[in-house]
């Protein structure tokens, strides 16, 4: 059998035996699946010592999905582990992930993967080179997150491991979120409307249910549920959706934190930047002004939903959330499908700005936040660097490598969309995170085009 070989090394910022501990945990597997792949987890026994098994569904095509079965061989407690294929999509594979120690406080991960194709040799010409090509694409990312992810546990390692609940946990941000968490040694539970296969605790925000002695027992509680406010054209009776969604569960979770004896040290509820309206050129931070608009009243409700807590001694955070960005969610991915068929282009004027950022700064900011005392009230969670709707077109078409020559006139937009194309593309909002900033937070990805290769794997 003709076997082919692929290696790949990255430091890390951490000891050996956190950055092997951080693989062992529950939640790590999930932070390293790419974006831009499809992958499904169909079971998972165990983690990563020998006989642990893991199941998944890839897909190798369009409309072809491919069924991987892998079992977890020759574990070395601090110093490696494999997972060999059982079956799958190759003839042959063997992936072995080597820990070493680059002195007290620095490691270094390497992955080696012995693998061969089927039919190989006949297949190595044609499909050797894109699969070593895919690998590399896969494993910068991988060590991307990891490296950031484990320095990111590393900084407060002296602190306990929190206990802690999420509302909205399966959502866009939530399902990053939980795993980069659990991953790092943290116990989360889920906050959910519905019996779930997986447990966790229900409430009902509508009726303003909810066991209030459970939540005694956590230390943190990140609220996140909400409707999507780009999920339909804003008739009155979606922006009542909207608005209800979000100020009701808040509010009943600030109410009812506010009356526990011993309640959660943290309660961090989200927000958005369209707290401060449309404002132009104008830079903008947690101390300026709320504005106008539909969104901007949402925000305002919203965030006044949680001062209840606030009173009660509760440190509570508001964080207002820009553009997330993810090859795999969001409004990045609704606009890669024009942008790859080089039918993208500035919307409106190109003139509004866009403030950013990375779905890995979202979480990580979100763990800073959880062990930054300092941080209270408003936290801008956004880049600092926002850039303007033409920027962010011509900085995405050269990822991409595509041209970026068919605008969406601004009349058009709201034709499409009414009074949601007005506020959500063509106003726009120059926030900067000095909150974040001011305790430390490293940004992942302070710059746009560096969050986009990495999250749509083009790294240069």
């Amino acid at each position: 059998m003709n076997h082919r070989h692929f290696t790949l090394a990255c430091p890390v910022d951490a000891p050996v035996g956190e950055l092997f501990a951080w693989h062992a945990r529950p939640g790590a597997f999930q932070r390293l699946l790419p974006p831009w792949e499809r992958v499904e987890i169909v079971e998972q026994k165990g983690t990563i010592r020998d006989g642990d098994k893991l199941t998944i569904r890839t897909r190798l095509a369009p409309l072809v999905w491919k069924r991987w079965i892998a079992e977890h061989v020759d574990y070395i407690e601090g110093h490696q582990f494999c997972d060999k294929q059982l079956a799958g999509p190759f003839a042959h594979w063997e992936h072995f992930h080597q820990f070493q120690a680059r002195g007290p406080e620095r490691s270094q991960l390497s992955d080696r993967i012995e693998y061969a194709l089927p039919l190989a040799p006949l297949t190595n010409p044609a499909l050797g080179w894109f699969v070593d090509r895919k690998l590399r694409r896969m494993f910068e990312y991988r060590h991307r997150v990891t490296r950031d992810d484990v320095a990111a546990h590393h900084r407060f390692v002296e602190r306990p491991p929190l206990k802690i609940l999420i509302s909205g946990a399966s959502g866009f941000v939530g399902s990053a979120l939980v795993p980069m968490l659990t991953a790092g040694g943290h116990s989360v539970s889920r906050l959910t409307r519905t019996q779930s296969k997986r447990g966790g605790i229900r409430w009902d925000p509508v009726r303003g249910e909810i066991d209030a002695g459970i939540l005694e027992q956590f230390d943190a509680v990140i609220h996140l549920a909400g409707e999507n406010i780009a999920g339909g054209r804003w008739t009155e009776a979606r922006k009542r959706e909207i608005l209800e969604s979000r100020v009701q569960g808040t509010r009943l979770m600030a109410t009812t934190l506010a009356k526990l004896k011993h309640p959660p040290k943290v309660f961090l509820c989200a927000s958005a930047v369209g707290f401060y309206g449309d404002r132009g050129d104008e830079p903008v931070d947690e101390r300026s002004p709320a504005g106008t608009g539909f969104l901007a009243d949402v925000c305002k409700a919203w965030e006044a939903a949680t001062q209840p807590a606030r009173d009660a001694g509760v440190r509570t955070v508001n964080a207002r959330f820009g553009v997330i960005l993810s090859g795999a969610g969001g409004a990045l991915a609704k606009m890669l499908p024009p942008f790859q068929f080089g039918a993208g282009g500035r919307v409106g004027s190109g003139k509004q700005w866009m403030s950013w950022i990375a779905l890995d700064d979202v979480v990580g900011a979100l763990h800073h936040i959880l062990f930054t005392d300092a941080l209270r009230g408003s936290v801008n969670v956004v880049s600092p660097n926002p850039v303007t709707n033409k920027e962010f077109t011509r900085t995405l078409g050269r990822v991409l490598r595509r041209p970026t020559i068919a605008p969406l006139p601004g009349f058009a937009a709201k034709l499409l969309l009414g009074e949601m194309a007005q506020e959500l593309l063509l106003s726009g909002q120059r926030v900067l995170p000095k909150a974040l900033e001011a305790t430390d937070y490293p940004f992942r990805f302070p710059q746009l085009e560096d969050a986009l290769r990495h999250l749509l794997g083009r790294v240069k």
